[in-house]
C-alpha cells in the first residue's frame, strides 16, 4: 500500500433515473455491481485509504462495500449537497489522510486500473495541485469542457449551460474524476460557494479556485473515451454492459479463445476463459466460472460458478456451483446442480440432472436421470430413466453406486441405499434394500398377460381391429 494515496468514490446519488428500489450503484453488470466494478479498478492505485461516499440506500451500499472490498470505509452523507460537500464529508471523516486524494464516480464501470496509474503518474510527474482525468468524444453535449489558454494550459471548466460558441465546440471533457494534493483539496473546499442553481458545492469549483490562486493543475486524457462512461439509467446500463462484453471478449479472442458468434456470447468480468476453449453461440459465463483449456462450451449454455476441466465439451447444458472434470461430457439439456461434481471423463448426457452427487471417472449416466445426494462409482452405467429418491418428505438421504455397477433402465434407488463394486440393478426395479458385489438386484412384480382382454374391454376400437387381422393371419 502506498501511504501517500487516498482513494475518495462518490456513490451516495438517489439514481432516480433508474426506476428502481434497488440503490443504482448496486445494479449488476457482467459479474460485479456498478460500483463493484469502480472498487476493482481502484485497486490498481494501492491506496492506504479508500473511503466510499453513501446516502441513497446507504445500509445496502455499507452492506456491499464491507462484502467485496473489506478495507474499504463508508462515509454517511446525510444530505446530497453536491459533489463538493460529498468529498468534503470524506475529509472531514478521514483528517489524517495526506499526499494524493483520487476522486471517482461509482457509476462508472468501464473505469479501468491502468488509467488510475496512468492519471497518478501524470499527477505525480507534473509536480501538480490536481490533475482532472479527460476525454475526447464525439458528442460533447451536456457534458462540461476543458478550457484551455493559448499555451494549452487548463483554465477551468465550464458546463453546457454557461458555455460560449467557440467553448460549446471543444469535445475535451471533464470525465469528473480528478487527482488532488489533500491538503490543498481540504482548503479550496473550504471556498467552495452554494451561490448557484441548484444551491450546491460543486467539485468542479475547486479547480477554478486553484487555477485562481496560480496552482498548477493538468490534465490526463483517459486512454479510452469508455473509461469514462457513467450510467444514469437502464438504457445506459444496457448500453455500458454491452461496451464491456465487447471489451471482455475481444480481449479472450486475442488471447486464444475461438467465439463463433461474439455478440451473443456473454462472459462476466469475474470469469476466466483458458487458451483454445471454443464457446458457440449463446454462452454465458458467469460469476466464478472457470473453462479449462481445449473445452468446447456451447451453444446454448449458461455456466455460473462452475469449473470446467481441459477438453471438457459441455451442449446445452445449465450448471451451477459445478465441477465437471477433464474430458468430460455433459448434455444435451442437461442440469448440474450445486456441488455436483463430474471426475475425469464422465458423461453426464441429455435430460439428466445432478444435484450434490460425484460422478466418478469414466461413469455415464446418459439421459433421462436424476442423480441426488449420490455416488456413483468409477466405470458405472445408470440406463435410461432411473431415479435416485434421495428425499422421504423429511430428510435427504445418501445412496452409494459402487464401481462398475449396471443400473438397468427405469429403475429407482431409493435412498439409502448402496449398490456394491460390480453388481448390477435390473431394469425396472425399484430398490430398498443393499445390492452385494457380484449379485444382481431384481425388484418388481412378475408380468402377466390376459388373452382376449382386447376383445372383451376395447370391442370395435382400432386396437381390436388390428388384434383381429393378426388372429387371421396367423
Amino acid at each position: 500500500m502506498n501511504p501517500n494515496r487516498s482513494i475518495v468514490v462518490l456513490a451516495a446519488g438517489m439514481g432516480t433515473r433508474m426506476k428502481s428500489s434497488l440503490p443504482k450503484m448496486l445494479h449488476p453488470m457482467l459479474g460485479r455491481t456498478l460500483l463493484g466494478h469502480v472498487l476493482h479498478a481502484a485497486e490498481a492505485v494501492e491506496a492506504a485509504e479508500t473511503l466510499v461516499v453513501v446516502g441513497s440506500g446507504a445500509d445496502q451500499v455499507t452492506a456491499h462495500v464491507s462484502g467485496i472490498a473489506p478495507g474499504a470505509r463508508t462515509v454517511m452523507q446525510h444530505e446530497q449537497r453536491g459533489t463538493g460537500h460529498a468529498v468534503r464529508v470524506a475529509l472531514e471523516a478521514a483528517p489524517e489522510l495526506t499526499g494524493s486524494v483520487v476522486v471517482l464516480y461509482g457509476d462508472t464501470p468501464l473505469l479501468r486500473g491502468e488509467t488510475l496509474t496512468g492519471l497518478l503518474d501524470a499527477h505525480d510527474a507534473a509536480g501538480a495541485a490536481a490533475t482532472v482525468l479527460t476525454a475526447e468524444v464525439p458528442d460533447p453535449t451536456g457534458l462540461g469542457r476543458i478550457v484551455r489558454d493559448a499555451a494549452g494550459r487548463l483554465t477551468g471548466i465550464v458546463e453546457q449551460r454557461d458555455a460560449d460558441a467557440a467553448q460549446l465546440a471543444v469535445r475535451e471533457i471533464n470525465s469528473g474524476m480528478y487527482v488532488f494534493d489533500a491538503a490543498l483539496l481540504r482548503e479550496m473546499l473550504a471556498k467552495v460557494s452554494t451561490d448557484n442553481d441548484q444551491g450546491e458545492e460543486y467539485l468542479t469549483d475547486v479547480i477554478g479556485l486553484l487555477v485562481a490562486a496560480g496552482h498548477p493543475v493538468g490534465t490526463h486524457t483517459a486512454p479510452d473515451v469508455q473509461d469514462t462512461l457513467g450510467c444514469n439509467d437502464r438504457a445506459q446500463l444496457a448500453e455500458l454492459r454491452r461496451l464491456m462484453q465487447r471489451r471482455i471478449n475481444t480481449a479472450l479472442m486475442v488471447s486464444g479463445v475461438t467465439m463463433d458468434d461474439p455478440d451473443t456470447t456473454w462472459i462476466d468480468a469475474t470469469a476466466s476463459v483458458a487458451p483454445d476453449v471454443t464457446l458457440r453461440p449463446n454462452v454465458q459465463l458467469c460469476g466464478a466460472t472457470r473453462i479449462g483449456a481445449g473445452a468446447e462450451i456451447g451453444p446454448d449454455s449458461t455456466l455460473r460458478d462452475t469449473t470446467v476441466g481441459e477438453r471438457a465439451v459441455v451442449v446445452r447444458a445449465h450448471t451451477d456451483r459445478a465441477v465437471v472434470g477433464d474430458d468430460c461430457t455433459v448434455g444435451p439439456f442437461a442440469y448440474l446442480r450445486p456441488d455436483a461434481v463430474m471426475e475425469t471423463g464422465a458423461k453426464v448426457g441429455t435430460y439428466v440432472e445432478v444435484k450434490k452427487s460425484t460422478v466418478r471417472e469414466g461413469a455415464k449416466v446418459p439421459h433421462l436421470s436424476y442423480v441426488g445426494d449420490a455416488t456413483v462409482g468409477r466405470r458405472a452405467n445408470v440406463g435410461a430413466g432411473t431415479i435416485i429418491a434421495n428425499y422421504d418428505g423429511v430428510s435427504k438421504h445418501h445412496t452409494d453406486i459402487g464401481e462398475a455397477v449396471f443400473v438397468g433402465s427405469n429403475s429407482v434407488l431409493i435412498a439409502p441405499v448402496t449398490v456394491r463394486d460390480g453388481s448390477y440393478v435390473a431394469a425396472g426395479s425399484a430398490i430398498d434394500q443393499d445390492v452385494a458385489s457380484g449379485a444382481i438386484g431384481v425388484a418388481r412384480g412378475r408380468q402377466r398377460n390376459v388373452d382376449g382382454w382386447v376383445a372383451r374391454k376395447r370391442a370395435g376400437t382400432r386396437t381390436d381391429e388390428a388384434a383381429r387381422r393378426a388372429a387371421e393371419q396367423g
